[in-house]
């Protein structure tokens, strides 16, 4: 039995957690995949579990010898759902990197009830994607009064690229509207939600805060409204909002303009292959470039009386911070006392304070109250 498994070692991302986890004094870890030789050319001296997400049988063995699993393969509405399923089935928790609202809801709906009976956490998003913005919430939430209704704010700013694998999952999504919203619609009516509470991740509009402040489409607010729906700390009637912030009009209108063109590009089949065939699976920034890539979350919380301004930051979010966080997810349920939760469930509701320990502990995020 291994501590963690790493499924996709030999992808961008995924060469940067094996060398996270090779660091990690006294872990029992292995690497799983589909060519031992690529593996074994990684040159970490772990044991190798040869693995195809194609073939049931080896995914479910993997999940079988591992305490956690940790997946980087995408895209994961693609490649995905055979592990969740394995660990669901054997017990075994999960970690992965996705930012894929459909794959989420999706697995939540086939694999929930079967993970939460045999005690597994299946944990999505756990990279950039979402972890700076569910836990960066769950630090505001706890600087604020208990028992009164909530109000949380994300403004973020930062730079950097993205690699092929998160730009492939990016465009899946985006071709995948109308499906998408079926499947969120068919998860809200499965889910059972606390009588007497409210919860409102809805876009904002623009907002001008120093800055041009532009709701975000991405997968967080979701995540961080599944954290607010399963933990009562939240208060009785909880809303958040989350933007990205840009100095210069000329660079909210230039950001808002490319989205709107990526996704419409998306949507046909011809110019969704060949915004894919810009940059491939596996392709990701040049070192120096990681380098220079940074981000700051500052949340603005406001509830009974009280307002308080915290902030979260890391350097190379997308790649070796995201390295981090997700290793550090992994250690965090396979070593320390979480809450007793199981199925599919957020980093906040798993993890929660343990992993905000962890994560300031080995300096991968910075957690701080402005004065």
């Amino acid at each position: 039995m291994h501590d963690i498994v790493l499924f996709g070692a030999t992808g961008y991302t995924g060469k940067l957690i094996a060398r996270y986890l090779a660091g990690v004094e006294g872990l029992s870890w292995a690497v799983a995949g589909r060519d031992r030789e690529r593996l074994e050319a990684l040159g970490h001296g772990v044991p190798v579990l040869v693995a195809d997400v194609n073939d049931a049988a080896s995914v479910a063995e993997v999940a079988r010898r591992a305490r956690v699993v940790v997946t980087t393969v995408g895209p994961y509405l693609r490649y995905g759902e055979p592990l969740v399923a394995a660990c669901a089935q054997a017990g075994t928790h999960y970690v992965d990197l996705t930012g894929e609202p459909e794959f989420v809801n999706l697995m939540y709906l086939r694999h929930h009830e079967r993970a939460a009976a045999s005690g597994a956490k299946i944990v999505h998003a756990c990279g950039f994607d979402s972890i700076p913005y569910d836990l960066g919430v769950l630090y505001t939430v706890l600087e604020l009064p208990e028992g009164v209704p909530l109000k949380v704010s994300a403004f973020l700013r930062g730079g950097g690229r993205p690699s092929g694998g998160t730009f492939h999952s990016a465009v899946t999504a985006m071709s995948r509207v109308r499906q998408m919203a079926a499947t969120a619609l068919r998860r809200r009516a499965a889910e059972t939600r606390p009588a007497g509470r409210s919860v409102d991740v809805l876009p904002g509009p623009p907002r001008f805060v120093g800055g041009y402040a532009l709701p975000m489409p991405t997968i967080d607010p979701q995540i961080v409204g599944r954290s607010a729906w399963a933990l009562e700390r939240y208060g009785p009637d909880f809303t958040y909002r989350q933007y990205m912030t840009v100095r210069r009009l000329p660079e909210a209108l230039a950001m808002a303009g490319g989205a709107t063109a990526l996704a419409a590009l998306a949507q046909l089949r011809p110019t969704r292959e060949w915004l894919l065939n810009r940059i491939t699976p596996g392709e990701g920034p040049t070192l120096e470039q990681r380098e220079k890539s940074w981000f700051k979350l500052t949340f603005l919380g406001e509830g009974g009386g009280t307002r308080v301004v915290t902030e979260v930051s890391g350097r190379d979010p997308g790649y070796g911070g995201t390295a981090k966080m997700v290793a550090e997810a992994a250690l965090c349920l396979a070593f320390d006392d979480t809450p007793q939760v199981a199925g599919q469930v957020t980093t906040a509701a798993a993890m929660g304070e343990p992993l905000i320990g962890r994560l300031r502990r080995t300096e991968a995020l910075s957690f701080s109250v402005r004065s």
